[in-house]
């Protein structure tokens, strides 16, 4: 039994729960949280990209989780390779009766284990195994499950994928390294860690200026030429934590499970006499993230490193700056002759990013805050085709129920804000049920199996 870490969370004091239930809006822009606030978009290793929960179509009994970290990873990105940080807590959190507290935590930490540190090289010859001499560098880790004061540790020493550095220094990478990394452990759980193919995909060069959509430039205020969209995350990795649990480990009496993940770091860090540093103090969080796009498109600069800090439960303070968004009250100025519902938005993206759908993915006893809400009691469905549209056009498994990576959120979410959806049936209709980013797959095709994502680029294939 371990000592459980204490943690701190830099918060604002409580706003009113009747705040709270108007906190988030959608506004035209990114869906994912790829650098979504100033300070942790210093610390890359800490930074979440995206989250996702499912019951994936092989394994209904279960729940799966993945979280992804570090944003736009170069292939190419040696002979320092990309890897977790040492000095990062990461967490998956499953709050499983609606109060926004943590009911269920699975914590990883990671160490980093170099063989020899007289040559600059990752590797020295091909690498055909985990415990291939010619693998220089080497990341293990640890997974432990935390269910209130009790500690329990599912696995130490587990090997974190190698970077995929290209066809002589790492062959047969997907058929032998990666299924090397994936482990099965008691109790039915499994678990990967190591880098993938980033699986958001959206157009965020046109996005990010001034909410471009290239398939609808003309309609723009600053007309452009219509174009198809590009994915700004082709080509692209991240360092991927997926977990599958049984059902029966995260879900309660309500099906109904909040999912979110944090990052922490150490408060303090002390550097010894020999260079090498050491964290100790009290573990602060730096980043979080459950659905997408609020972080980093509806809450305001000033307040970003603040909603990174804080928890669910807290988020009723965030409200006065997302009552009225200003991207929101933008829409009709970029796209002249669109119209939107008026705000406050109690009526639909209250539901369907705050609250849960009343009847589908709402818990019973609900406190409105921002994480993913998936019903866990629906059955999935195969996802033989990319899902652009989700919950919205009747597919329940999809998102905003959990998400999965075939759901295409920067669609769903644009429809969402400009009111295309059967919650404002005024607004339902043509162009607001239509807008996209011209973006509707990922570059690379999913698993069918754990742990889904596609394997990463490597370094000499880099587009």
């Amino acid at each position: 039994m371990q000592t459980k870490p204490k943690r701190t969370a830099r918060v604002l004091g409580f706003v009113g729960l009747a705040a709270a239930v108007s906190i988030s809006s959608v506004s035209l822009g990114s869906a994912s949280s790829h650098r979504e606030a100033p300070l942790v978009s210093q610390d890359p290793v800490a930074d979440h990209t995206d989250l996702y929960a499912f019951v994936a179509p092989d394994a209904p009994d279960a729940v799966t989780l993945v979280g992804n970290w570090i944003p736009f990873e170069i292939a190419a990105g040696g002979p320092n390779f990309y890897r977790f940080g040492d000095d990062v807590l990461y967490t998956f959190n499953v709050d499983n009766n609606g109060d926004s507290v943590a009911d269920v935590e699975y914590e990883f930490r990671f160490r980093t284990v170099v063989n020899n540190p007289k040559t600059y090289l990752y590797n020295t010859g091909p690498v055909t195994s985990l415990n291939d001499p010619d693998l220089n560098v080497h990341q293990y880790y640890s997974v432990t499950e935390v269910k209130g004061s009790s500690r329990t540790t599912l696995a130490t020493n587990l090997e974190v994928a190698p970077a995929a550095v290209g066809p002589r220094s790492t062959p047969n990478y997907a058929g032998t390294l990666a299924k090397q990394a994936t482990y099965s452990l008691a109790n039915g759980i499994k678990v990967f860690a190591g880098p993938r193919d980033d699986p958001f995909y959206a157009d965020l060069g046109s996005i990010f200026d001034l909410g471009g959509l290239r398939p609808l430039n003309q309609a723009h205020a600053i007309a452009l030429g219509t174009a198809a969209g590009r994915d700004g995350l082709a080509g692209k990795n991240v360092h991927s934590i997926v977990l599958q649990v049984p059902k029966g480990k995260v879900v309660s009496a309500d099906p109904v499970i909040g999912v979110w993940s944090d990052s922490y770091r150490r408060q303090v860090r002390v550097l010894s006499n020999d260079g090498t540093s050491t964290s100790n103090g009290d573990w602060v969080k730096v980043s979080r993230l459950g659905m997408p796009l609020v972080n980093e498109v509806v809450v305001p600069i000033g307040a970003k490193d603040r909603f990174n800090a804080s928890d669910p439960s807290n988020d009723a303070q965030f409200a006065a700056g997302v009552l009225d968004p200003e991207l929101a009250r933008l829409v009709p100025i970029l796209y002249p002759g669109v119209t939107v519902p008026a705000a406050p938005r109690t009526s639909d993206i209250v539901p369907i990013f705050l609250t849960g759908i009343p009847g589908l993915n709402q818990p019973a006893n609900v406190k409105p805050s921002e994480m993913l809400r998936l019903n866990t009691s629906i059955a999935p469905t195969a996802w033989a085709q990319q899902n652009r549209l989700g919950l919205l056009a009747g597919q329940n498994d999809g998102f905003p129920n959990g998400r999965r990576l075939v759901d295409d959120v920067v669609d769903i979410e644009l429809r969402a804000v400009a009111g295309g959806t059967p919650f404002t049936p005024a607004f339902n209709k043509f162009p607001n049920n239509a807008l996209t980013d011209g973006v509707d797959a990922n570059d690379r095709a999913f698993l069918t199996s754990f742990p889904y994502l596609a394997a990463p680029f490597a370094g000499y294939d880099q587009p």
